[in-house]
């Protein structure tokens, strides 16, 4: 707000314009406007904001209540005062309840009293402002930082901690380490870093230095001059070199040779290294995030990462969560994913079924986000719309028929609780017994094959639970898998 305020009288009365205006001109620098009804008011305020608002109560037309509410639509933030003469104290309270009304004064007023009024709204206002340059600030801070780790998908107080890290860790210069299980987005995390820093116009390089033979590594981190090796037809430049001014990422760092991570650790220390086969020196500037899904302290008992390179890099930790702690946060990602696989495979999917839901919460993740978006992407290539269900994500999953079950809502409208045992009067089917068991109930005097029989008593329990595959191989004590190799063999 510039140290000149902006403020608006509306008043049918021009006597009592002008005395007011003659007072504050005399309290403060002001551009003071002036109205002589509501619907004056309103069109002024349409082309300038002002600070603040004083408008009178009783006016022909619209009246003060009135003006002030429609004001609060077109500014909010400026300041409303109500001129109120004797025995308006009821017409005051609803000017107070409906427009918002910041304060009032009374006619004939007190020039102490309207000095105050107006000392305090000229601090309210600049309260107000400093609080909307705030917001913007913060919101604008919270869009970068949300493009920037727009790889992590996920509301949950645990994803909320990595983002708060990463916030504060971005800016400094100092060595992350970052630890968490296989496909939890280690390299994600590390990118948001590169973004978020003021390196961020230099090259963001990652090694996996599982997926890189040890007898290459080296090349590959330092680069090598031409003869330096059989195959070195020219010189290259390593990802030390391509990260000057940049971040260099390395991922599973513990997968390194302890020879090679001597050499790192001088790098690290003296910013200088050597190309393979060359005895120059040459010197870069690089920040430094690593990262392992070993616990690091097991990693150097175990001797696969040096102690002295783990405290040289461990400036600043950043643990990521593994999906299986991260509540909801699986339902945010599989839409995410199956959105994106509609799209990239041209199918048409509505969402996930209630007992999908269950499954996926209830799921473990061994493999994290990683196994989920493998998931999502197999089933959208594997199935047709309009819902995934927990059958169709069973069948590519490694789960046990407790969880299946787990996943099957009891109760639902025309099916039995899996919890009882009812006889189908349609079928003869007993949904807890087993395939053998079924067989006993066909009828007396024929002979059936056994293929028939398990043929028949599958296909009565699917029948039976209305085409629901997993609650029915869970009621003939099998698991979806199975029902579905006797499927596709039939």
């Amino acid at each position: 707000m510039s140290e000149t305020l902006d403020i608006l009288l509306v008043d049918d009365d021009a006597a009592v314009q002008r005395a007011l205006k003659r007072t504050l001109d005399c309290l403060l620098v002001a551009n003071i406007d002036t109205a002589s009804s509501g619907e004056e008011g309103l069109e002024k305020c349409q082309d300038k904001v002002y600070d603040i608002v004083i408008s009178d109560l009783s006016m022909p037309g619209m009246n003060g209540t009135e003006f002030l509410k429609r004001l609060i639509q077109i500014a909010p933030e400026t300041i409303r005062i109500m001129l109120t003469a004797h025995g308006d104290a009821e017409q005051v309270l609803d000017a107070i309840n409906e427009a918002k009304v910041w304060s009032y004064l009374k006619k004939p007023w007190n020039d102490r009293r309207l000095e105050m009024v107006i000392g305090q709204a000229v601090t309210m206002r600049k309260t107000l402002i400093e609080r909307s340059v705030l917001k913007v600030a913060l919101q604008k801070a919270e869009s970068r930082i949300k493009r920037a780790v727009e790889g992590f998908i996920g509301e949950s107080g645990a994803l909320k901690n990595v983002y708060s890290v990463i916030q504060k860790a971005a800016p400094s210069q100092a060595s992350v380490f970052i630890t968490g299980e296989s496909g939890v987005g280690k390299e994600v995390a590390a990118n948001a870093i590169h973004n978020l820093s003021k390196r961020k116009g230099g090259n963001f390089v990652a090694l996996n230095c599982a997926a890189i033979p040890s007898e290459l590594m080296e090349s590959e981190i330092f680069g090598h001059v031409k003869g330096a090796f059989s195959g070195a037809i020219s010189n290259r430049d390593g990802a030390a070199t391509q990260a000057d001014n940049g971040t260099l990422f390395l991922d599973e760092l513990g997968e390194m040779d302890m020879s090679l991570q001597a050499k790192i650790l001088r790098f690290i220390q003296t910013g200088t290294f050597q190309r393979v086969g060359s005895g120059k020196l040459e010197k870069v500037n690089v920040r430094f995030v690593a990262a392992t899904n070993r616990n690091p302290l097991d990693a150097i008992k175990s001797g696969h990462l040096r102690e002295d390179l783990f405290y040289r890099l461990n400036v600043i930790a950043l643990h990521l969560p593994p999906l299986r702690e991260r509540g909801d946060d699986v339902l945010l990602l599989a839409n995410h994913f199956l959105h994106a696989f509609m799209s990239e495979e041209n199918k048409i999917f509505s969402g996930f079924s209630d007992d999908a839901k269950l499954l996926l919460r209830k799921f473990s993740w061994p493999g994290n986000v990683r196994q989920l978006q493998n998931l999502i992407h197999s089933c959208v290539v594997m199935n047709e719309g309009p819902l995934l269900t927990a059958s169709m994500l069973s069948s590519q999953l490694p789960i046990q028929d407790e969880l299946i079950q787990a996943s099957v809502p009891a109760n639902q409208t025309g099916n039995i609780p899996l919890t009882s045992a009812p006889v189908s009067t349609t079928t003869g089917v007993c949904p807890n017994e087993t395939i053998e068991q079924v067989a006993a109930l066909q009828e007396d005097g024929v002979i059936k094959t056994l293929a028939d029989i398990e043929r028949k008593a599958i296909e009565d329990a699917i029948t039976y639970f209305e085409d629901n595959v997993v609650k029915a191989a869970n009621a003939l004590g099998v698991s979806p898998s199975t029902l579905y190799r006797k499927i596709q063999q039939w």
